[in-house]
């Protein structure tokens, strides 16, 4: 084989590569030093080639409702831009509100079966409570970027889609024993298949009652 059709080889060989490698899943198990499993525990993924364009879009309802003097759910993710309803489906009023830097907003007074939106044009942290009733709390987490997903009651979580090569995880929980609650690492996604992340934390227990504590 000749110099020039051994270089052709090379490009050809690397660039069929480069079209069979397939986005990864993401697997990721949150649990607390003791081994409990760790719910709403949010995980964003940050690929270092910039991932998907285009408008963020999940599957879940951009929706806070309030019933039995709860927020549900405890922790919702939404995409930044998004408008976030907020159902009153008590047969009492609620009177919600943030203080947050994040996004500083009130909710008067509104009673059953009516409903509030309020638009979240910054990415960050949004913790929620009713003027009226102190043992409700709840957290939206606004992100910016599609690779974004909570744990479930058994602190297990999947992001599908993950491009390969390197990608800087962060770890975000209410609660959590860390700096802004908030733990940072550095992954690598492969070309194929799925790439597995284990953690082991501390949280503290909530400011203010809550159903789901």
């Amino acid at each position: 084989m000749g110099r020039l059709a051994f270089l052709l080889s090379i490009i050809i060989g690397a660039g069929l590569a480069a079209s069979n490698a397939t986005p990864a899943d993401l697997v990721v198990q949150v649990k607390t030093t003791a081994g409990a499993p760790v719910e709403d525990a949010v995980v964003t993924v940050y690929p270092a080639s910039g991932g998907e364009a285009g408008p963020i879009h999940f599957d879940w309802p951009m929706k806070m409702a309030q019933q039995n003097i709860s927020f549900h759910p405890f922790v919702l993710i939404v995409p930044v831009g998004a408008s976030v309803s907020f159902p009153n489906l008590d047969n009492v009023r609620h009177h919600v509100y943030s203080f947050s830097p994040t996004h500083q907003f009130e909710l008067k007074l509104y009673g059953h079966d009516e409903t509030r939106s309020v638009k979240f044009d910054k990415a960050g942290a949004v913790a929620l409570g009713c003027n009226i009733h102190d043992k409700m709390a709840a957290f939206i987490k606004v992100v910016d970027t599609p690779y974004a997903a909570k744990t479930d009651a058994s602190g297990n979580l999947v992001i599908h889609g993950l491009p390969p090569g390197p990608a800087t995880l962060h770890l975000w929980r209410p609660y959590m024993k860390a700096p802004n609650n908030e733990i940072t690492k550095t992954i690598a996604a492969p070309t194929a298949g799925q790439v597995s992340e284990s953690f082991a934390v501390e949280v503290h227990p909530p400011a203010m009652t809550h159903s789901m504590y």
